[in-house]
């Protein structure tokens, strides 16, 4: 976790009860689903292309902007934002969030947010934060939760499962020592994490492969598990990076 965190965020322990809720009687109700950068997870571009019916492909093309700046190590998918002077997600409607039930795991969890490490011995070791903008109204509600219980209660289990499995690239001890991308190995990151369904023909076609026997559930992943694909994409990487 930073340090030094932004203006209104704040450390959350795990033990300690906030109040807050978000429906639509709140009378700031979607002003969060306005004038944000929102970052996409491969998990959460996963569960957004198969709600809307899109091969991944189409998915990155209509509804993603791929960003790299100086000084980051991976490029970073951001959800494009309507023109409409508030930048607000392509998704918000007046009666709310229209990809509810698959919307990415930071909207889940706002207004908390949850870093995590992975240590020496394998173990994830996680905390958590409170982001209490002015414009927030939900925290005058009265249903009380800790961080761990309401994302929980926001069905967060899954996205950071898979979110903690990504540190396992994201935080491997040769980044750690130095390691940077190369153009390529940039074009390699996105292709395999976020467009599953390129990544799955190219390992179908033999154009890619693992440098292993595929396992039973990898085997099941080409034919269509697309959560075992991601899983399979990460070991792909590994191997082309790292030589795992």
């Amino acid at each position: 976790m930073p340090a030094s965190l932004p203006d209104h965020c704040q450390p959350l322990p795990a033990k300690e009860k906030f109040c807050f809720a978000c429906h639509p009687g709140v009378a700031c109700f979607t002003e969060c689903c306005r004038q944000l950068d929102l970052a996409l997870t491969p998990y959460d571009v996963l569960r957004l292309k198969r709600q809307l019916d899109l091969d991944s492909g189409t998915f990155l093309e209509q509804y993603v902007i791929v960003a790299w700046e100086e000084g980051m190590i991976f490029p970073t998918c951001f959800l494009t934002m309507v023109d409409d002077g508030r930048a607000s997600c392509v998704f918000v409607t007046e009666q709310g969030c229209s990809v509810y039930q698959d919307r990415p795991a930071a909207c889940r969890a706002y207004p908390a947010g949850r870093g995590a490490s992975r240590q020496a011995d394998g173990t994830v070791e996680e905390q958590f934060v409170l982001l209490r903008e002015p414009h927030c109204l939900g925290f005058s509600e009265t249903q009380e939760q800790t961080a761990p219980e309401y994302f929980a209660d926001q069905e967060l289990t899954e996205y950071s499962e898979f979110d903690d499995q990504l540190l396992l690239l994201l935080q491997h001890p040769q980044i750690q020592a130095g390691f940077r991308p190369n153009q390529a190995q940039m074009d390699q990151f996105i292709m395999a994490l976020y467009n599953l369904d390129f990544f799955r023909q190219e390992m179908s076609d033999g154009r890619i492969k693992m440098n292993r026997p595929l396992s039973a559930l990898e085997l099941r992943a080409l034919a269509g598990d697309e959560e075992e694909l991601l899983l399979l994409s990460l070991r792909w990487l590994l191997q082309e990076y790292f030589g795992e």
